[in-house]
């Protein structure tokens, strides 16, 4: 996916509409220092809000989905998915 602009969050449908895996290291997204993989989804609300949960990867991406942990860190957000000022606004905390 581009850069995640204002206009193409209203023009997407509610959903999943990234995931992935990243170390849980400072180097990644920090959960607990683990060193184990994590699986992280990016969701689309019912509005054109977002937000990123994450997960050990042992964990269903619909587990993660539904129960995963909200990623609340700015630089960790940016560094899953690559945003504007305005997309970004939209985050829900």
């Amino acid at each position: 996916m581009n850069k995640l602009t204002i206009k193409k969050l209203k023009e997407m449908k509610p959903g999943v509409f990234a995931k992935g895996t990243m170390v849980n290291s400072p180097d990644g997204i920090n959960m607990t220092n683990g060193g184990e993989q994590l699986r992280w989804v990016a969701v689309r609300g019912g509005i054109h809000d977002w937000a990123i949960y994450c997960d050990f990867a042992y964990k269903s991406w619909e587990d993660i989905k539904s129960w995963g942990n909200k990623v609340h860190d700015e630089h960790h957000i940016k560094k899953l998915v690559l945003c504007d000022d305005e997309s970004f606004g939209m985050y829900r905390h």
